[in-house]
């Protein structure tokens, strides 16, 4: 079973920069990928970015890579999204995702999900 917990959301002003956290416990296969999308009330999930934990290859969204970075800690099975200069319209809430298939990019590739943190960005 894996288990994935999501933390570092918050309330931060615009231009601001955070650090999200994604704590897994078990693991869907000997490689996978940990990704993260976010979503508003009313829109579809977005993706956001995913990294391979074996070997780190990463995948951003369209315009995703200017400002957000995905990383991984494989000695404290934490993966991270660094997120700078925050607009209002990233506010959303974040959830991180786990998947066996190492191409994974959209929502029906993840089998696992966290709970979702909440980043508010204001004006």
């Amino acid at each position: 079973q894996v288990h994935l917990v999501e933390s570092g959301g918050g309330l931060v002003q615009a231009g601001g920069s955070l650090r999200l956290s994604c704590s897994a416990s078990g693991r869907p296969g000997t490689n996978y990928r940990v990704g993260w999308f976010r979503q508003t009330p009313g829109k579809e999930r977005e993706f956001v970015a995913a990294i391979t934990w074996v070997g780190g290859s990463t995948a951003y969204g369209e315009s995703m890579k200017e400002r957000f970075f995905i990383s991984r800690d494989t000695a404290k099975n934490t993966a991270y999204l660094e997120m700078s200069t925050l607009k209002p319209e990233d506010t959303a809430v974040y959830y991180c995702a786990a998947s066996s298939y190492l191409a994974a990019t959209t929502r029906s590739d993840f089998a696992y999900w966290g709970q979702g943190t909440q980043v508010t960005v204001s004006s």
